[in-house]
């Protein structure tokens, strides 16, 4: 197990045909060599799996990557209000190529595609 930095980029979608390398995410992780996120590492430093929001024309937004009740979601302010969800990504392995999905606030169901998965500098 290691700790990652995994690029996410908006996979295709009615509203971006080809997808968005514009919009994405970039998360730190800890992962297990099969790409599976190591629970026993995040939840012994939970503080250090964070999310960065990317869209073209907004600011960067950062917050935490919370784990409760089995299910893992993006939060950038206290409260859940603007908590994304993250589909099964307690048993979705990230590696590069592979797809997500994500629950925005406003309930929107987005596609995301693993750019790349790369180790954290030393």
């Amino acid at each position: 197990m290691s700790w990652k930095i995994v690029r996410l980029s908006l996979a295709r979608t009615p509203e971006f045909p080809q997808g968005s390398t514009l919009h994405g995410y970039e998360l730190i992780l800890p992962l297990a060599d099969d790409g599976l996120v190591d629970v026993d590492a995040f939840d012994e430093t939970p503080a250090r799996a964070t999310v960065q929001r990317l869209a073209p024309g907004q600011a960067v937004q950062r917050g935490a990557i919370l784990h409760r009740e089995g299910r893992f979601a993006f939060s950038y302010e206290p409260g859940d209000a603007d908590d994304e969800d993250i589909f099964h990504l307690e048993n979705h392995a990230l590696r590069q190529g592979e797809y997500i999905t994500l629950t925005e606030p406003d309930g929107d169901v987005l596609p995301y595609r693993v750019e790349s998965v790369r180790p954290i500098p030393d």
